[in-house]
């Protein structure tokens, strides 16, 4: 057998079973994905401390509110552009927002409290939504608090961002 013919042998005995396997095995999972960028709905997001938190943001109807640095409740509204959603949906999906617990906090710890700052994200699609409410004070994995700070912080700056925009245009 010529190197060329080996060459085509292999491609044949390997590659291309390796090919259609990935494709038989991956294209149910990617159809039935729980969370499709497709179905997005919109996204919540608030924080503070206590019971109810003072800061918001619902994409759906851009309301913003939050209070500045010299506690003054700033009411505004702020729209996100598609690609700033998707992205938000790419990274929450590489992030695994989809795997974490429904509360992201310390054994005991009172979810209302006053000392502590709460963050609560809310993705909503469709047919599910994922919310998932984070705790500064948490240090039981870290690698999950990291990752959901991280989370936390894409989220504010996609929102900050577009707040910078509409500025600007008025």
């Amino acid at each position: 057998m010529t190197s060329r013919g080996k060459k085509i042998f292999l491609a044949l005995s390997i590659i291309v079973p390796f090919l259609i396997y990935s494709i038989v095995y991956y294209t149910p999972m990617i159809k039935n994905a729980p969370y499709k960028s497709t179905e997005f709905v919109s996204i919540q997001y608030k924080w503070g401390v206590g019971k109810e938190l003072a800061n918001s943001y619902d994409s759906a109807t851009g309301a913003y509110q939050y209070l500045n640095n010299k506690d003054s409740l700033v009411i505004t509204n702020v729209k996100l552009r598609k690609n700033d959603i998707s992205y938000l949906h790419n990274k929450a999906n590489e992030l695994g927002l989809w795997n974490f617990p429904d509360v992201i906090a310390n054994r005991g710890a009172d979810l209302k409290s006053d000392k502590v700052l709460r963050y609560e994200i809310q993705f909503n699609y469709q047919r599910k939504s994922k919310k998932v409410i984070i705790l500064t004070d948490y240090n039981e994995i870290p690698k999950l608090k990291d990752v959901a700070i991280q989370m936390k912080t894409l989220v504010a700056q996609t929102i900050n961002d577009a707040e910078e925009r509409y500025t600007k245009k008025n």
